[in-house]
């Protein structure tokens, strides 16, 4: 058996109700809801909130609202790895465990039942984890910094180095990650030892802290589904 869990705590305060905001036309995290319902991967599609307005919509778009958050998971601090561990106990104290757990963040509009598609056929080999990963559009080891009001290369090294010979780098995509749930159980994060990468592009990634990334992800989406 497998599950999505989608995180969707209440209380977002640089975006007010951010989990449940319009985005171009509908709560943002029925994008998330829709893609793992509709990709026919998953035998449950949960949302952990301790937010009953978030609750209601959830199950609107057919998710389900098996148990709410503890107040241990519901504040500033709690990871996303404390979140997932608390949904897996839940369910173990009803006799139900998974053998995948899916965790789709509730405002990625840019999952889709195809990436979760081809996310679970990559896990087929032999790992443990997967993670939706975007390059950085300007070389990290070429970055700045500022030192008593002077800029100074953080690796100087790097200075005469082209662009282009330098190591690509990638950032989390902020999107989605599969796990098998035995070996996070084991080693209790998301970045397990054996972790595949799915490299995306910069065109389908969008992290939404402010309204302007809330714009930008707007954009980008449109850009994506045509």
């Amino acid at each position: 058996m497998n599950v999505a869990v989608i995180p969707a705590r209440g209380g977002s305060k640089r975006i007010p109700g951010k989990n449940i905001k319009e985005f171009l036309g509908k709560p943002i995290i029925s994008y998330s809801i829709e893609a793992a319902v509709n990709s026919g991967i998953f035998n449950e599609v949960m949302v952990s909130t301790d937010n009953m307005d978030i609750s209601e919509v959830a199950k609107k778009y057919g998710a389900s609202v098996p148990f709410f958050r503890s107040s241990k998971t519901s504040d500033d601090h709690a990871s996303t790895a404390d979140v997932l561990l608390e949904v897996i106990n839940d369910y173990k104290k009803q006799n139900i465990t998974f053998e995948w757990i899916c965790c789709i963040y509730p405002t990625a509009p840019f999952v889709t039942v195809e990436k979760l598609h081809i996310a679970f056929n990559m896990l087929q080999q032999d790992t443990d984890t997967l993670i939706p990963v975007v390059p950085f559009s300007y070389p990290p080891l070429r970055g700045l910094v500022i030192d008593n009001d002077l800029v100074k290369m953080k690796w100087p090294e790097n200075l005469e180095v082209r662009s282009q010979d330098l190591s690509t780098m990638y950032h989390d995509s902020g999107q989605f990650y599969f796990l098998r749930t035995s070996a996070f159980l084991r080693e209790k994060r998301l970045f397990c030892k054996r972790t595949l990468p799915m490299i995306l592009s910069e065109l389908e990634v969008q992290d939404i802290d402010n309204e302007k990334d809330w714009e930008l992800a707007e954009l980008k989406y449109k850009h994506m589904i045509k």
